[in-house]
């Protein structure tokens, strides 16, 4: 949750159980996600605006008896229509299924009819000039064929976001719902402005796409990444530099899955782009550096230069857990 003076913004209110490898406990994974829950749901209730940056479980309550916190609440989300993946399109499906329900509307009767060619969807790749003009040595020709397939997949994307019968924004009773990719929004002297959709990841990451959010009020500037994973991608880290926020809360690599989905390239790129936002910010005092990267025990040892950056530039770099005074609980368990 987020307080900008008399507003209150709970930004992707969901929890999930730790994966397999995670060192603790299946009982004390199970009893952080149930006090996690808990708290947000608190958090929730207190809301004036609910933010979903994308539609894994982690970033929302989605059972119908958690949908019911949401009344009364301006809920700015991740447009379901448009540069999203089947898993994702189908659950956010099934959640405004049963909001507009709990609104006393059927979604199947209101929804707009599809786009078909009257729309173009860009390749949001073609945009990324840093991260398609860096040198990436002996992996690049591996790097060129992902890039390939990847353009083929998004086609094919395209092709179904063109044929979908589009999910539309309502605002009924004490309800707003605003599909918020690409948008400023003014609430109460609160500017809340949405990145264009960003790869969850890597270039065409199958995994999809978020948004990233901006929050300024009274001349300060917190700056929520979401799921960026570093960011890996260069032209993000450019993106945070250019709106050089106070506080930064960055979604770091996904060290746990080192050698599986994430390679030794794509971790340096995420290192490097972490160490250019704290070189090159001019008014950044605080980044909880946090979520994909606290999973596995050695995550400051494998991105140690970006802590060593930080403490040279009098910023300070923190975990959630150490901001709020405690020792992250993966460290807790480890051997």
């Amino acid at each position: 949750m987020v307080e900008c003076g008399r507003v209150k913004v709970v930004i992707d209110p969901g929890v999930a159980v730790m994966h397999p490898s995670y060192p603790a406990p299946s009982s004390v994974k199970i009893e952080l996600r149930d006090k996690g829950y808990m708290e947000i749901r608190k958090a929730i209730s207190k809301a004036d605006i609910i933010i979903i940056t994308h539609y894994h479980y982690d970033h929302y309550l989605h059972e119908e008896s958690d949908i019911k916190l949401y009344m009364s609440k301006t809920i700015l989300s991740k447009d379901p229509n448009k540069y999203i993946n089947d898993s994702q399109r189908d659950r956010a499906f099934k959640f405004y299924s049963i909001l507009y329900g709990m609104l006393g509307l059927n979604l199947n009767e209101i929804l707009l009819e599809p786009v078909y060619d009257s729309v173009e969807y860009p390749d949001l790749v073609e945009d990324l000039v840093e991260a398609l003009s860096r040198d990436y040595g002996n992996y690049s020709s591996r790097r060129k064929q992902l890039l390939n397939e990847g353009r083929k997949w998004f086609n094919e994307r395209v092709r179904k976001w063109k044929s979908y019968r589009r999910i539309p924004e309502v605002e009924r009773f004490n309800v707003r719902v605003h599909f918020a990719d690409n948008r400023v929004f003014d609430y109460r002297g609160v500017r809340i402005k949405f990145t264009k959709p960003l790869f969850h990841g890597v270039e065409y990451s199958r995994v999809g796409w978020i948004v990233s959010v901006i929050l300024e009020s009274c001349g300060r500037k917190v700056y929520f990444t979401s799921d960026v994973n570093g960011p890996i991608i260069e032209d993000y880290a450019s993106m945070i530099i250019d709106e050089n926020p106070n506080i930064l809360i960055l979604d770091g690599p996904p060290t746990y899955l080192l050698g599986y989905t994430l390679n030794r390239i794509n971790l340096q790129r995420a290192i490097d782009n972490a160490i250019r936002i704290l070189k090159e910010t001019s008014k950044l005092e605080l980044v909880l550096y946090d979520h994909h990267l606290v999973r596995e025990p050695k995550f400051r040892e494998r991105t140690i230069s970006v802590w060593r950056t930080a403490e040279k530039q009098g910023i300070r770099l923190l975990t959630v857990s150490e901001y709020m005074g405690f020792k992250p609980v993966v460290l807790q368990y480890s051997s």
